[in-house]
């Protein structure tokens, strides 16, 4: 990997294929790559960035390349443009795998020192965090945010000249034909964070206590003078530190952690709000620490931390005065934590939100718990399932039962061109709080609604 000149990115658009880019660019690598032609979130940085996408996937659209990467989506390892490299001899790599190729530094000629975060919610956030306190008080790391940008850091990767490497770890698996393994097992960090551990991704895991057994596996990896910093309060992290031998730091808010919330935060002024983002800055202050860092950086640095593109983002205002929001939430558990925030924080007005469940799978092996997931809102409005690529459609799941289940204050409307009609005749007012929600297309409807 030392002699790599030149990078092709198939699915270059992907939230984590663009950061990988950016990186291989900032670092003199040639870059090229295809995806859809359909608008992606990533679309505007990789403009910024000088990076223009090849439009469709064509067998002749690879070239003379050194290494290609591929996502695990548009076929994966059985997309044309990655059976042509492979005919041509061109070595292909995962972006998982690649993830884990730029943290060991090799491919840049220099060891790095990697700093990974995982967990079913919080990564990308808390990843965000870090690599803003890094950067604030001049390590000049290298990043690689899950998301098209973070304010505090403008492109969600860089390449720096300092010695950390710090990486948003998916807890997806690779390729989901040929490669079951989970992406984070490529990642091999001096500092791992883990922010909690829920059953997710029913394609991938069996059972909770699999899921469980996963993220040990990674913890596993650590190296001997490594260190492990969870969320203790988690009841799956609790039961898997039990089988952790390695060096392991707690967060969270009861007094059996190591750091306590309160205590830890204390004089501490966050931009953002929520509970979940409260512990999201106390696991960055905890990595902090260990880096050197005295609280005054850590507190200069996560005072600087503004949020990141579709989490809890602030999108505009109705020309009828509500303030419109953003959130890329899509499990139960993120989604009740993400709308109770808003509560707490606008509680006197009407909380509105438009909710696209992302994947059959997840809709239905948890449609318990996504019935119990809107108790802090006024009104959801439901749309239809968005559904990856990776799965096929089931009939048996129905949006319009779950809007049944939440009640009265659940609206199906499975269209988003209806959904934006249905807003803009609303018109709402000042007091109305509109959230869009999930990890699909929905807030796409956003550049549709009457703003000012």
């Amino acid at each position: 990997m030392k002699n790599i000149k030149s990078i092709y990115f198939m699915g270059i658009k992907g939230v984590g294929m663009t950061p990988l880019a950016i990186i291989a660019k900032e670092a003199g690598i040639t870059v090229s790559g295809s995806d859809v032609a359909e608008e992606f979130i990533t679309d505007a940085v990789l403009k910024k960035a000088g990076i223009t996408p090849k439009i469709g996937f064509k067998s002749g659209n690879v070239g003379d390349v050194d290494l290609v990467v591929t996502t695990g989506a548009h076929e994966g390892f059985n997309n044309v443009e990655i059976l042509e490299a492979k005919r041509k001899g061109i070595t292909v790599v995962t972006q998982g795998e690649a993830v884990g190729i730029f943290m060991n530094g090799g491919i840049f000629g220099r060891k790095l020192t990697g700093i990974s975060v995982t967990g079913t919610h919080g990564k990308t956030t808390t990843a965000a965090m870090i690599a803003t306190l890094l950067k604030v008080n001049n390590f000049d790391p290298s990043y690689l945010i899950g998301t098209a940008n973070a304010i505090s850091l403008g492109a969600p990767g860089h390449y720096g000249k300092g010695d950390y490497f710090v990486a948003e770890a998916d807890e997806y698996m690779t390729e989901p034909n040929y490669d079951k393994t989970i992406k984070h097992m490529w990642q091999h960090p001096k500092i791992a964070v883990i922010t909690s551990i829920e059953f997710d991704h029913p394609d991938v895991y069996i059972s909770l206590d699999d899921t469980r057994e996963k993220f040990l596996a990674f913890a596993k990896q650590l190296p001997e003078d490594g260190v492990l910093v969870a969320y203790g309060d988690d009841p799956q992290i609790k039961k898997m530190l039990n089988d952790f031998e390695g060096r392991k730091i707690t967060y969270g808010i009861s007094e059996n952690n190591d750091f306590m919330v309160a205590d830890t935060l204390k004089n501490i002024n966050l931009a953002v709000f929520g509970d979940h983002n409260l512990l999201n800055a106390t696991a960055a202050f905890i990595v902090g620490q260990e880096i050197g860092l005295s609280k005054e950086q850590i507190g200069k640095g996560l005072s600087q931390f503004k949020g990141s593109k579709r989490r809890a983002e602030f999108i505009g205002t109705l020309s009828s005065g509500a303030l419109v929001f953003d959130d890329y939430a899509h499990h139960p558990t993120e989604i009740q934590k993400a709308l109770l925030a808003f509560r707490k924080k606008f509680s006197s007005s009407k909380i509105v939100c438009v909710f696209q469940p992302h994947t059959y799978s997840r809709t239905k092996s948890l449609f318990k718990e996504f019935s119990n997931s809107f108790k802090d809102i006024d009104e959801v409005i439901l749309t239809n399932i968005f559904s990856s690529a990776r799965e096929k459609p089931d009939p048996s799941v129905s949006m319009r039962d779950l809007a049944s289940k939440i009640g009265k204050k659940a609206l199906f409307i499975p269209e988003l061109s209806d959904v934006l009609k249905y807003i803009n005749n609303q018109n709402y007012g000042k007091d109305v709080i509109l959230i869009t929600m999930g990890a699909g297309n929905v807030y796409k409807i956003n550049s549709g609604l009457i703003k000012k």
